[in-house]
């Protein structure tokens, strides 16, 4: 069985903190910063990657297209 790791970028400066990638994962990965971005917006951030399981919800659900993820690695087990 291969497992793998992702990574998730969030583009801080450009998310409004509208929150529906954090509404919309299964997982709950994602959070609201206590810190504002350069348009005073509480953007989201990643808060358990190790929760991720690279379903894309985040990513589509984004409508300011700031978001992406990759795998980070593959593990056999």
């Amino acid at each position: 069985m291969i497992e793998q790791r992702y990574i998730v970028n969030i583009d801080e400066n450009r998310c409004k903190g509208c929150g529906l990638c954090i509404e919309f994962c299964p997982k709950q990965v994602l959070e609201f910063s206590r810190n504002y971005n350069e348009k005073g917006y509480h953007y989201a951030k990643v808060s358990k990657i190790e929760n991720c399981i690279g379903c894309g919800f985040c990513y589509q659900m984004c409508p300011d297209v700031c978001i992406g993820i990759k795998v980070l690695e593959k593990i056999k087990s």
